[in-house]
């Protein structure tokens, strides 16, 4: 039996035409789960997609609904999956790129628009994140103006499109630059000029990712005035907490990078303050929330624009110590298949320590590694590894170093304001998570969904992890050992002396795996 049919959100999506941009995205395939399983009485949802890598959109389709969230319904309730309907278009062009027969379909049909697509790399280039996150957020609402039928605009923003202060309200702050302006900048200047201008254009932010989005709140802002407009600002977007399978995420962004590095031994430092807090919001809350503002918006008819904190910080805070923590503890009692080395390493909060670290523990065993392939004939791959990783972990330092203090008292207050059935059915209460259980469900996640490993895997990969467990000790014996007659020889100073225990300090020694 399909839940959510008693609840008032349920009923509310009764016979509704729903248009959603970045269905393919994470968040925009747990969305249209979840709408199609709570809601089942919905009537149609339009997919705004373009054509990808010699792929039409009805084969881009496919590969959506061949996603593991979708296996129940396939199972149970396949025929809301003929509720799915693609509109061919591309957010980044004038009029979303649709055809004049689509643009009368959904100015004559969609009540609801949950606006998710955008392009979420933090290195973007300025002018595909101007393109996607602000100039496609403009298109979209001046196509919207014509829907007559239009309830509730939901426009997936972040909390970090203000991170240049440290106490975010849900209130609009002063752009870091005029959208307009920067539109015409973008179209106006050489791609090398624009590059090279990047970082003086977005100032204080730290990222063409945060800049943009923070942009985008602008076009809305204006925009309120004439259309119902909900913004919702995640912070970490995490994996699935409860459903539709707990642990599921689909991508290496964010802490997923972190946990799939660190258990196949290929990221042994990060610069992080492990004191702080790491606000993460799993997907399946983040989704709750959306689905649950456009009922609010809809029905309570406000005349000014909501926005939501979908952050977990102020309610139910987790520090990147715990996340260090659990992670290991985890990652070694359900290990990956074929690690690389065995788990270990720590934050680092000094960068010249981390920077030793990271040649230390990260470069040299690539360099060394390659070494031995090209000697053997077989193709060096792991400084090249190696180089993807640490770019993706610079991109995150700005926030493993810094902390937010994000006020949610909408999203808290409108739980509280929910019938106590559609509160079960569109959990967003992030009081009620455990995080040491929920990272549990994370690392088994992000073996199954991300690495592909099968559970039925586990038990060889235990025996795997004990002998890297050896082989990881006798490396630290080596070390110590080479260190030992070098100092012995007289062939060090006493400050090297004091920089190989300091270097030797960062080794980590962790405990043996213990099998299950």
């Amino acid at each position: 039996m399909m839940s959510g049919s008693e609840g008032h959100i349920a009923e509310f999506y009764r016979g509704r035409h729903i248009l959603v941009t970045g269905a393919t995205g994470f968040m925009g395939k747990v969305l249209v789960e979840k709408l199609l399983r709570s809601c089942p009485q919905l009537d149609r949802i339009y997919l705004l997609m373009r054509p990808k890598k010699g792929q039409d959109v009805s084969k881009r389709l496919d590969e959506l609904i061949n996603a593991p969230i979708f296996d129940w319904l396939k199972q149970h309730h396949p025929e809301q999956l003929k509720k799915l309907t693609t509109v061919c278009g591309d957010i980044t062009k004038p009029v979303l790129g649709l055809s004049e027969q689509h643009q009368r379909m959904l100015q004559a049909e969609v009540s609801i628009v949950f606006h998710s697509a955008a392009t979420v790399k933090f290195d973007e280039a300025l002018r595909q994140s101007v393109a996607m996150n602000l100039q496609g957020t403009k298109t979209l609402t001046q196509l919207c103006l014509n829907f007559p039928k239009l309830e509730a605009f939901v426009h997936v923003s972040t909390a970090y499109c203000n991170c240049d202060r440290q106490e975010v309200h849900e209130v609009i702050y002063a752009p870091p630059a005029d959208p307009e302006k920067i539109i015409q900048c973008v179209e106006a200047l050489d791609q090398d000029i624009l590059d090279s201008m990047t970082e003086k254009i977005i100032k204080n932010r730290p990222n063409t990712y945060t800049f943009t989005k923070a942009l985008a709140e602008h076009v809305l802002l204006k925009q309120s005035a004439h259309l119902p407009i909900a913004i919702i600002r995640p912070s970490i977007v995490t994996a699935s907490w409860k459903e539709p399978l707990p642990g599921w995420v689909d991508n290496l962004n964010g802490p997923t990078g972190l946990l799939a590095g660190a258990g196949k031994g290929l990221l042994r430092t990060i610069l992080c303050h492990r004191n702080k807090v790491a606000d993460l919001i799993p997907v399946d809350m983040a989704i709750n929330l959306m689905i649950t503002v456009a009922w609010h918006l809809a029905t309570i008819r406000p005349n000014r624009l909501l926005i939501y904190n979908c952050t977990s910080g102020s309610s139910n805070p987790i520090y990147w110590r715990d996340l260090e923590k659990w992670g290991h503890q985890f990652l070694v009692t359900h290990p990956f298949s074929n690690v690389l080395w065995y788990p270990g390493g720590s934050f680092k909060s000094n960068w010249l320590i981390n920077k030793m670290c990271v040649y230390a523990f990260h470069l040299t065993p690539a360099l060394i590694m390659d070494t031995i392939s090209l000697l053997t004939g077989q193709k060096p791959v792991m400084l090249r590894i190696q180089d993807k990783v640490q770019k993706a972990v610079t991109c995150l330092e700005f926030f493993t170093t810094h902390e937010w203090q994000f006020m949610n008292d909408n999203m808290t207050q409108l739980l509280t304001d929910m019938h106590p059935d559609d509160r079960n059915e569109f959990d967003f209460n992030v009081s009620a998570l455990n995080w040491e259980s929920y990272i549990e469900s994370y690392v088994l996640g992000t073996r199954q969904y991300i690495l592909k490993d099968d559970m039925k895997s586990m038990n060889s990969a235990k025996k795997h992890l004990r002998r890297m467990y050896w082989v990881h000790r006798f490396s630290q014996l080596l070390i110590l050992a080479l260190g030992w007659h070098v100092i012995r020889s007289g062939k060090l100073t006493t400050l090297g002396y004091n920089i190989l225990s300091r270097i030797l300090n960062f080794i980590p020694l962790s405990s043996l795996p213990r099998s299950k």
